[in-house]
């Protein structure tokens, strides 16, 4: 991978050291020219542009697994999430189990069920920010219907066990939901090496699109139980007398959304394959490592899990043991032209492929100062 080159696809980098790509991916050039051709097309000749939805799915499955058709195109994570918690056929007495201090995109949905009589089960994480697979193991039982969890954790930066989660909530028949966000684009997925039945994610952090774009992808088993909500002109066959959903996983789209934004999101995705995800793995766990390295005896303590790289993502959250200090700190770090995030009261920072150790060193530097 030639970091210059990817480097000089990301404007951003020229005015600020921008490690924040947790929060959300800066726009890069070809999304921009993407973005910049359809609104032309627009302008000039509308009668002539082309509908993203098959290529987006297409290139979704190309990424991380299963077929074309197992992908609906979503607004978000929440809303994906929020699609399948309302739609599957919970009975009282039903329980969904989860870890505690999830997005809450990964929560509210979950949380919502409690008038329906389905318990929420939350699993504490352990005080070094691990959560651990037997302590979900202990919280499943016949009764539990959906396993769900983040691939990572967007407070710690923690990375789940997927295909042991996955194995866990198969054995007692239940569904297994991942909230890729943290880890589609930058960690290696695959629906089915992974065990995924379910896994919603939107398109505006690592996956290089812009807010308004995303996708949730449900295998057979999954279409089986979930019902669609909100049908319309894409869901079904388009007949005036009777509802005929698709056999696929369009039958949980709604109507027309941001076309512009998920045709810009196709040149995102398309550098995503030619960079190749294993590739921006690599590259971001040599980075958080020098990270790591560069940070021990500051000011800063690591929290993130660290200790085994099959735990670690590209997020590194650390602290200076006081949440009024870190909130000033990144503040300071922002006037001073580097971008990194507050979250949980904690400094949150998160590089990706067109980072450099330079950048760590510059942000380094200013913790010094």
């Amino acid at each position: 991978m030639d970091i210059d080159a990817a480097r000089s696809l990301f404007p951003v980098c020229e005015n600020f050291t921008y490690l924040n790509n947790a929060a959300e991916s800066p726009m890069n050039l070809l999304v921009k020219k993407a973005l910049d051709d359809y609104v032309d097309q627009a302008l000039t000749r509308p009668q002539e542009k082309q509908s993203p939805r098959d290529g987006v799915r297409r290139r979704c499955a190309a990424l991380f697994g299963g077929a074309a058709e197992d992908y609906a195109l979503v607004t978000s994570t929440g809303v994906g999430i929020g699609l399948v918690a309302r739609g599957f056929p919970w009975r009282p007495g039903d329980n969904v189990v989860l870890p505690a201090d999830e997005h809450w995109n990964n929560t509210f949905p979950w949380l919502a069920l409690r008038p329906l009589g389905v318990e929420v089960r939350l699993v504490e994480p352990e005080a070094d920010e691990r959560v651990p697979v037997a302590k979900m193991a202990a919280a499943i039982d016949d009764r539990t219907r959906i396993v769900a969890t983040a691939a990572v954790r967007f407070t710690s930066g923690f990375r789940a066990d997927l295909p042991r989660l996955s194995a866990l909530a198969h054995a007692k028949g239940a569904l297994f939901l991942v909230d890729a966000i943290q880890a589609a684009g930058v960690c290696p997925l695959d629906v089915a090496a992974d065990g995924i039945d379910i896994m919603a994610a939107a398109g505006f952090k690592w996956l290089l699109g812009q807010p308004g774009c995303g996708f949730l992808y449900l295998n057979a088993k999954a279409r089986g139980l979930v019902e669609p909500l909100l049908p319309g002109m894409f869901a079904a066959v388009n007949d005036f007398r009777r509802l005929e959903y698709y056999d696929d996983a369009r039958r949980y789209e709604t109507g027309t959304f941001a076309y512009p934004l998920f045709h810009a999101w196709t040149a995102g995705l398309d550098l995503l394959a030619a960079v190749g995800i294993p590739n921006i793995h690599r590259r971001v766990m040599e980075l958080t490592s020098y990270l790591a390295a560069r940070l021990a005896g500051s000011a800063l303590q690591v929290v993130t899990p660290m200790d085994f790289e099959a735990e670690r993502s590209a997020i590194v959250t650390c602290t200076s043991g006081n949440a009024g200090a870190d909130k000033a700190l990144v503040q300071q770090l922002a006037d001073r032209n580097v971008i990194v995030a507050l979250r949980d009261g904690r400094v949150r920072i998160s590089p990706n492929f067109f980072n450099t150790e330079a950048d760590i060193d510059q942000l380094v530097e200013e913790l010094r100062g």
